[in-house]
This record gives C-alpha cells, sequence and structure tokens, in this order.
C-alpha cells in the first residue's frame, strides 16, 4: 500500500516547510504533486516556489502552465497525475483521493499537511488518518519539534 505521512504543522507554516520537502522529493528522483483547495492557494504556492530562496531555483508550473507531463512540480487544484508523480502533498482544504482507489494506491507516498492551530482541519485529518489506515495504507503521524526537526510519533 502506499506510505502516507500526516504532517502536523503547530510551529511553523506550510510556507516555511512545503519548499524543504519538495527538494527532497525531488532529490529522491521522484516527481511530486501539490494538490491545493483552490485557485488562489495553488498562486501562492507558485509564488512561493519561484522565491523562497535566492540561492537554488525549484522547477515547478501549476497545472495549465505548458505541458504538465514534463513538471517535476505539479500545483494543481484537479484530481489526477498527470505529471505521473510519485507523491502526492496534499495541502490546505484539498481533499485527498479516494483511499481504496486507484489514484492513491498508484502512488508511492501521499503527504498530508495539516494546520494544527485549525480545529476543523485537524478534524478533518483525523478522519483521513482513520480511512487512510482502514484502506490498509501504511500510515505514520510526524510532529514538528521545537529545534524544527520533524519526529515520527508513536
Amino acid at each position: 500500500m502506499t506510505e502516507t505521512l500526516f504532517y502536523h504543522l503547530e510551529r511553523r507554516a506550510l510556507d516555511d516547510v512545503l519548499p524543504g520537502l519538495l527538494e527532497k522529493t525531488l532529490q529522491r528522483g521522484w516527481r511530486a504533486i501539490v494538490r491545493t483547495e483552490s485557485a488562489e492557494r495553488a498562486e501562492a504556492i507558485d509564488n512561493l516556489l519561484w522565491t523562497y530562496n535566492d540561492q537554488t531555483f525549484l522547477p515547478h508550473a501549476q497545472a495549465g502552465d505548458g505541458d504538465p507531463a514534463r513538471q517535476p512540480v505539479l500545483i494543481t487544484v484537479e484530481e489526477g497525475n498527470p505529471n505521473k508523480a510519485q507523491i502526492l502533498f496534499v495541502v490546505g482544504g484539498a481533499q485527498p483521493p479516494a483511499w481504496d482507489g486507484h489514484a492513491a494506491r498508484v502512488l508511492a507516498r501521499i503527504v498530508l499537511m495539516f494546520d494544527g492551530r485549525d480545529p476543523e482541519a485537524v478534524q478533518t485529518a483525523r478522519s483521513a488518518w482513520k480511512d487512510a489506515k482502514d484502506a490498509g495504507h501504511d500510515v505514520t503521524y510526524w510532529k514538528e519539534m521545537p529545534g524544527g526537526k520533524w519526529e515520527k510519533q508513536g
């Protein structure tokens, strides 16, 4: 089954964490999809990835900008996997694919990132955790420690 990681954002915001995780994804030779809940958030993430670090370039595009199959990181609100990504980042209020469906099973990893300061996001993540586990996925929970390092819990 698909390795499914839940990242509980409490200390840093999504904008502070996502670029580093995407860099690690590309270092592994994987492609990624970042699924957002809105075109506005997709635009904000696109802008973030252009500006977060003056020293590096993280190749990416939004869905609709050129050929999606050529993009190592594709930002979208749509379902599907047009760039044949191995990893899906689910951010904001976006919904993961059906846990028992083909779209979830063909990915190497699904990363669901949620804001621990938002009670509704926490509840949604808990439901997604249960659904992913019930569907047989290898589910892990990651929490940020005071020094900024991510630690697998329980």
